[in-house]
């Protein structure tokens, strides 16, 4: 059984930056690729980034948003800067055996989601 957990999620002015982490429970994290996804109010759950052995990022925050992993660790993280208040949303972790994938419905586990507010 795979557990996510998020952490870093908060309250920033536009512009700012933050860092979200999340801790996976598997022995064979290298063997998983690892997404960031968010849902803001009233919208679909969306791709925002995911990582094998190296990121992919969605249009809408390629160049502001890194993807990051530490095999070592168990851990895959999301630097986020430039913020804008249209980022404001929760942020899930997602894990899927294999290969990145951009599709939510790819992936079998997932977080309980940490709340990013950006305020203009």
């Amino acid at each position: 059984q795979v557990q996510l957990v998020e952490s870093g999620g908060g309250l920033v002015q536009a512009g700012g930056s933050l860092r979200l982490s999340c801790a996976a429970s598997v022995p064979t994290f290298n063997e998983y690729a690892m997404g960031w996804f968010r849902q803001a109010p009233g919208k679909e759950r969306e791709f925002v980034a995911a990582i094998r052995w190296s990121g992919i990022h969605a249009d809408s925050v390629r160049g502001r948003f890194i993807i990051s992993r530490d095999n070592a660790k168990n851990t895959v993280a999301l630097q986020m800067n430039s913020l804008k208040p249209e980022d404001t949303a929760v942020y899930y972790c997602a894990a899927r055996r294999g290969l990145v994938e951009r599709q939510k419905e790819k992936y079998d586990y997932w977080g309980q989601g940490t709340q990013v507010t950006v305020s203009s």
